[in-house]
């Protein structure tokens, strides 16, 4: 077994929750209540159009092939088909991906996450930046980032998801 395969089965079976493998090292995860509070809201104003897509919304495993990675976002959407029987998905198999930022992780969503995410073709990624106040949207990936980001917007400035949503985000109260 090779490291890359090592790391990701070791990560798969550590007795933690959020644990999830970050450039090529285990990090375990334990979100305050105010980071949940976001995911939280978030979620609430996506379950109608996720449910009308025939997609769920989850925290589940994101594998990325070929890298020291394994993801565990804060909320990710996925084709409900698509969940049956899977273990980990890959970032181009979502719809969106969302990531709140906690002190201790702010930097890795902020730079690596939103690298990683775009190299391995993730739609859309959403950050939520509690530190800063601010949210941003990235589309468009390529292996070199994002060519589309709308922001950073302060908190309380609505946010429009493209197709397949097609809905806006309200951010006041985060």
């Amino acid at each position: 077994m090779d490291g890359e395969a090592a790391l990701k089965y070791a990560v798969q079976h550590v007795d933690h929750p959020r644990a999830e493998v970050v450039e090529g090292r285990i990090t375990l995860g334990a979100p305050s209540w105010d980071h949940e509070r976001i995911a939280a809201r978030i979620r609430r104003q996506l379950d109608q159009r996720v449910d009308e897509l025939h997609c769920l919304t989850g925290s589940g495993n994101l594998d990325l092939p070929g890298s020291p990675n394994w993801y565990l976002p804060d909320l990710a959407v996925i084709p409900e088909t698509l969940a049956l029987g899977a273990a980990a998905l890959t970032p181009d198999q979502t719809l969106l991906i969302v990531e709140v930022t906690s002190e201790s992780n702010c930097d890795t969503d902020r730079v690596t996450k939103r690298r990683r995410y775009a190299q391995y073709g993730a739609p859309l990624y959403l950050l939520a930046d509690r530190q800063r106040k601010e949210c941003t949207l990235f589309s468009e990936p390529h292996d070199l980032g994002y060519a589309s980001v709308d922001g950073p917007h302060p908190f309380g400035t609505p946010i429009r998801l493209p197709e397949p949503f097609g809905l806006t985000l309200e951010t006041t109260g985060f």
